[in-house]
């Protein structure tokens, strides 16, 4: 399992890469196919008060998945974007079993 979290024109604290870091095994938990995990962190500076931007490419074989979320927060974002992927893992580990299966 490998997660690499980049900050962009700014250095995220402990904290926050660890938070992440912990959404993100969770993933690792629901479908074990996944090779590794990129998280770009960004500040967008324009008017919005949604200024923090998380991107996240999970890399797996056959397709990387992407999902991105801008919040108030980097958290907020964080468990946006995760969310995005739980269900969908779910039912492509689903799908690989039932081809095991058959």
């Amino acid at each position: 399992m490998n997660i690499t979290i980049h900050s962009r024109d700014f250095t995220a604290k402990e904290e926050l890469t660890d938070f992440i870091k912990e959404k993100v095994e969770k993933l690792f938990r629901i479908y074990d196919n996944i090779i590794s995990c990129e998280v770009v962190l960004k500040i967008d500076k324009s008017a919005n008060k949604e200024s923090k931007v998380f991107d996240m490419r999970l890399i797996i074989p056959g397709n990387d998945l992407l999902a991105g979320a801008r919040c108030k927060t980097f958290e907020e974002a964080a468990i946006q974007a995760i969310g995005l992927w739980k269900n969908r893992l779910k039912k492509e580990r689903a799908k690989t079993t039932l081809r095991l299966k058959n």
